[in-house]
């Protein structure tokens, strides 16, 4: 679908004002012809403005008020006439209705999709109509979904949710190419998350190709989330093109791993964290120790044998890499 846009009918003002005009001289007509029926019984005046009282007000149903970043989607019996987009007071032809099949779908910051039966039966309750425009906005708007548990490429399960800006660039696209546009993003903003969170996985990973190149990589959600968040955003554009849709940014908003899991990721983090301490204890240790045999060998302070020097290695490791402070038994006797 093409969308036409209706700029030239900028005439809604001259439209009421002639309206009023006409409505005035059609009640003083109504007003001269009945003193004229009962002057010379002429009713043709009268019958005039009669008429035009009751079917004057058709041209108003042809006005439209459209604000900025706003636009109106219209059609003839059916048939698509085009999109009032810029902001102005319109006048078109009084039988266009409007449409706009998404206008009672509200997409919550809480990510869940409001249908219309829920919206209509909470009226019905409220005793209450409620009034729903049938402009498209063109501004920027979020579109906050539901957490999702996805696995991850490595069969972990994770939650993540996302955050993304959009808005409508071809309204005709929008309204007749798709059931309901707001819908539609919706459930693609879903489909694309999952796509895209099942090549990575939560944490760097070994043997992994993450870009589809058959090289192994470090990509990952923690490490990578403008890589992931921009991935996602060209997965949700491809799908969303087709209803007029541009997205302007996808943000990760939520990531960690599933309850059931999270304890265990947890020790498991922990884990590697003391063995990498460890590790560099060690290494800190053996350096020392290697520091201390070369400085009493270029002083000659003490002659010490392989078995001396052995216990003296195998003593400051332990004093070095203990987790307590030591508590050495000085010898005052000798060396041997």
């Amino acid at each position: 679908m093409q969308e036409i846009i209706l700029s030239k009918k900028k005439n809604g003002m001259l439209v009421m004002l002639t309206t009023i005009v006409l409505y005035l001289a059609a009640i003083a007509a109504t007003i001269a012809g009945a003193i004229l029926i009962e002057a010379d019984g002429t009713p043709f005046l009268f019958i005039v403005g009669i008429a035009w009282v009751c079917i004057g007000w058709l041209p108003v149903l042809g006005l439209k008020i459209i604000g900025p970043q706003e636009a109106l989607v219209l059609t003839l019996f059916g048939k698509y006439v085009g999109t009032l987009k810029n902001s102005g007071f319109y006048f078109v032809n009084p039988f266009c209705v409007a449409v706009n099949p998404a206008a009672k779908t509200r997409l919550s910051q809480s990510g869940d999709v409001e249908s219309a039966p829920a919206v209509r039966t909470a009226e019905a309750k409220s005793g209450s109509v409620e009034l729903v425009s049938k402009k498209l906005s063109l501004k920027a708007m979020t579109l906050s979904n539901s957490r999702q548990k996805i696995n991850d490429c490595l069969g972990n399960p994770v939650e993540i949710g996302i955050a993304v800006i959009w808005r409508v660039v071809d309204t005709a696209k929008a309204v007749f190419d798709v059931d309901n546009y707001k819908e539609y993003l919706s459930l693609q903003c879903d489909s694309a998350l999952r796509n895209i969170v099942r090549i990575y996985p939560y944490d760097v990973a070994p043997n992994v190709d993450t870009t589809g190149d058959g090289v192994a990589d470090e990509g990952s959600l923690r490490g990578s989330s403008e890589v992931v968040a921009n991935r996602i955003r060209e997965e949700i554009q491809s799908k969303v093109a087709a209803a007029g849709i541009e997205i302007l940014e996808a943000r990760i908003t939520y990531l960690a791993y599933a309850p059931e899991i999270a304890a265990v990721m947890l020790q498991r983090q922990q884990a590697s964290a003391i063995i990498d301490a460890r590790k560099m204890i060690v290494d800190g240790a053996v350096g020392m120790v290697e520091m201390a045999l070369e400085r009493l060998q270029k002083t000659n302070m003490v002659a010490l044998d392989d078995e001396r020097k052995a216990a003296m290695v195998s003593n400051l490791l332990v004093v070095l890499c203990g987790n307590r402070d030591a508590q050495p038994i000085v010898n005052s006797g000798s060396l041997y």
